[in-house]
């Protein structure tokens, strides 16, 4: 279950803990002694952990990860002055990313990823949300999502599928967005749905972007074929977007940085998970950020995550989320700690399985060289991450 108001605080830590796992389970956690005799009789390796923790893998649930090059050029614009809009209606933005992806080879697309892919290990992140969206037609949101199927075969993490056509209108359609819609829903949507190549469908609804009327269409679409919401939500302006992810029962609003009173209370009484994702704020220099303390003291389901993606957010490192979620949105460590493993794992209905050290759960875990689990995020801008174990194996060892 997800974590809610005062319970989001509660981590349930073991001092001088012990966790025993059979290959990819969790068999047992709680204090060493108590461990020890069994861990004999099952003949398990023994990791000394002492003056480290021991927590969940991080769970992101918000990626771009498939990309090509960078967006240096639309950073430096920024710098100089140049807003988001104003990059963007002037080529940059989303569309010179799917410029770039066009252009490029799926052996290239999946160097990079990989070479993405061991960085998230190294910072402690077990499970990664994958995003299409530098596509923008259907050949190359099928390139993508190739190379997302292509990394899940061969990757030693765990890659979650989100086809995001709808993330911006391509140049040629900039004035029949309707035609680029009925594209999404009776070409590409049947191809993903019928091969499985997503678990999720999302959609960018914003200004600029697509209409709450329009996203709805791609959900229904999405939805004949067991595709389930998510949904950029209220990044820019305040469109409707929140209200439509609770009326269509999405998985997961994300951004929410203009969401209102009512948009919260709707947030609290559903089960959309509120995906926070201040690195997007951060990089941008906005001074606004999500409101993380009214939606957790509400009781909304709240969660974390990189949002990684070459044009707002080119972050891995979920370690430097918790320090903003914190400084900028006044969370507890505990607190951005469930957001970004439990809550994140219950965004992409896999918390029955990911998220907490359980007996029973998968054995994804991280290592961190802290001795106290607040030193994660006031150390920001640090890798703390000393191993990351992912269903019982060794992924990475680091410090």
């Amino acid at each position: 279950m997800p974590r809610r108001g005062p319970a989001l605080g509660e981590l349930g830590i073991i001092r001088d803990g012990a966790l025993l796992a059979w290959r990819d389970k969790i068999l047992r956690v709680g204090k060493t002694p108590e461990l020890a005799g069994e861990a004999r009789r099952l003949k398990a390796e023994s990791i000394d952990c002492r003056g480290h923790i021991v927590m969940p893998g991080f769970v992101d649930s918000h990626t771009h990860l498939v990309f090509s090059g960078n967006r240096v050029d639309d950073f430096e614009r920024r710098v100089r002055g140049a807003t988001y809009a104003e990059i963007a209606r002037a080529g940059d933005g989303i569309a010179r990313s799917a410029g770039l992806v066009a252009r490029a080879t799926e052996h290239h697309l999946l160097a990079q990823a990989r070479r993405f892919l061991a960085e998230f290990a190294a910072h402690g992140t077990t499970t990664i949300e994958v995003k299409t969206g530098y596509g923008l037609d259907v050949a190359n949101e099928m390139k993508i999502l190739r190379v997302i199927q292509r990394l899940q075969r061969t990757a030693r993490l765990e890659l979650i599928p989100t086809l995001l056509a709808a993330h911006a209108l391509p140049a040629k359609y900039q004035r029949r967005p309707q035609a680029y819609l009925r594209l999404v829903s009776q070409r590409l949507i049947p191809q993903v749905g019928k091969r499985r190549l997503a678990r999720f469908i999302d959609c960018f609804c914003d200004r600029g972007a697509f209409s709450v009327e329009q996203c709805r269409q791609i959900f229904t679409a999405g939805s004949r074929y067991g595709l389930v919401p998510r949904l950029h939500a209220e990044q820019l302006a305040h469109t409707g977007a929140c209200r439509l992810a609770v009326e269509v029962g999405a998985a997961s609003a994300d951004h929410l940085d203009h969401v209102n009173d009512a948009d919260i209370r709707a947030l609290a009484c559903s089960d959309v998970v509120a995906t926070l994702l201040p690195g997007a704020n951060f990089h941008l220099g906005l001074r606004q950020y999500p409101p993380a303390r009214p939606l957790i003291d509400a009781g909304a389901i709240v969660a974390l995550a990189t949002d990684f993606n070459p044009g707002t957010s080119p972050t891995l490192n979920m370690q430097f989320i918790l320090s903003l979620a914190c400084s900028q949105m006044r969370m507890t460590p505990a607190e951005a700690i469930s957001a970004a493993t439990i809550n994140a794992a219950y965004s992409l209905h896999l918390a029955d399985r990911l998220g907490s050290l359980e007996p029973g759960k998968q054995a994804d875990f991280a290592v961190m060289a802290v001795e106290d689990h607040r030193e994660l995020p006031y150390y920001f801008g640090w890798n703390h991450c000393a191993m990351t174990i992912k269903r019982g194996q060794v992924v990475c060892s680091g410090k």
